[in-house]
């Protein structure tokens, strides 16, 4: 009895500091947000998840991939899931949102919690266990999220020309993630997602011809990965490049990559070649525990980006259309 009741006092103390830390209440976010209303809502996200990589370990990157994609336009919403109709055009149909995975991940673990749980857990809140989910089975680092994120009612293609584009230099990645809050460190540790993944030739074949009006090549690229990269792109605009050697890996080889001169994006290399952001990428090419402990809290501190509480948003009840 006693060891229960001490059970409930540190579970009575954690809900209380959560609650202060965010705005517990009737619609304010929580890390026991649905430990009443959906009990088993993170686990059947985490099942779902987990399901899914087994069948197909890609997976991991593009479930983080839409997570970035969702919380930088509107906020972590949900709007990224919205489908088009015949009088909007949606996020996801934008030419930066087209190689999105995973949504039947998303709809999966929707339809089994409307099931058990009608009408509580909010499709912001799946994506965003999802990309929790999604890291740890990869091998990085398990975190907690707070939840209580309401979906939004907005979803326009014209809203993800603020996406950063693959293209950007460290100064202008600095200036666009420092908009949304986050410092130099919380960008080059974010960026450190693409530990995990692909990029399409489309994304760096401008690296590789006519890059700009003093060089026919971009001067960062390694002689042998451009090798490598003008291979790939012989594929054509879909061909694929791994970002690091550990595709479906959460590591820190990102970062031993850049140090090679063997980025992939010419957002990638960037990091690497700016005295501002190089001291960060060699301190994770050193030191991965270092870089999962920046990546978490930065992942964290981006799944609150302009949540919506309360009467703002919804609980879709098909987390691809506006109730």
């Amino acid at each position: 009895m006693a060891t229960w009741n001490l059970f409930l006092v540190i579970m009575l103390m954690d809900i209380m500091v959560s609650g202060w830390r965010f705005g517990f209440g009737a619609d304010g976010l929580s890390m026991q947000y649905y430990s009443f209303s959906c009990p088993p809502a993170e686990g059947i996200v985490r099942d779902t998840v987990n399901k899914a990589l087994r069948s197909d370990p890609t997976l991991a990157a593009a479930l983080i991939r839409m997570h970035f994609h969702d919380c930088f336009i509107q906020g972590c919403d949900a709007s990224i899931l919205i489908d088009s109709t015949k009088d909007n055009v949606a996020e996801k149909d934008s030419p930066a949102n087209l190689s999105l995975r995973g949504y039947e991940v998303i709809d999966d673990a929707k339809e089994q919690l409307e099931q058990l749980c009608p009408g509580v857990v909010s499709c912001a809140d799946i994506v965003a266990m999802a990309s929790t989910a999604a890291v740890f089975f990869a091998g990085g680092p398990y975190y907690d999220i707070p939840k209580g994120r309401k979906d939004g009612r907005i979803s326009k293609i014209m809203d993800t020309i603020n996406l950063p584009a693959p293209s950007l230099n460290s100064s202008e990645l600095i200036k666009m993630f420092g908009q949304h809050g986050f410092t130099a460190q919380e960008m080059v540790a974010l960026s450190g997602a693409h530990t995990l993944g692909v990029a399409r030739c489309s994304s760096f074949k401008q690296r590789l011809s006519n890059f700009d009006s003093t060089h026919d090549v971009d001067p960062t690229i390694d002689a042998q990965f451009l090798k490598t990269l003008s291979k790939t792109c012989s594929g054509g605009d879909n061909a694929e490049q791994n970002f690091d050697s550990t595709r479906n890996t959460f590591d820190n080889d990102y970062f031993n990559q850049l140090q090679l001169k063997s980025g992939v994006l010419f957002s990638d290399q960037t990091l690497f070649m700016s005295p501002k952001t190089k001291p960060i990428v060699n301190g994770y090419a050193l030191n991965q525990a270092m870089f999962f402990m920046d990546f978490q809290q930065a992942m964290l501190k981006m799944s609150l980006l302009d949540v919506k509480e309360g009467s703002k948003g919804e609980v879709r009840a098909n987390c691809r259309k506006i109730n």
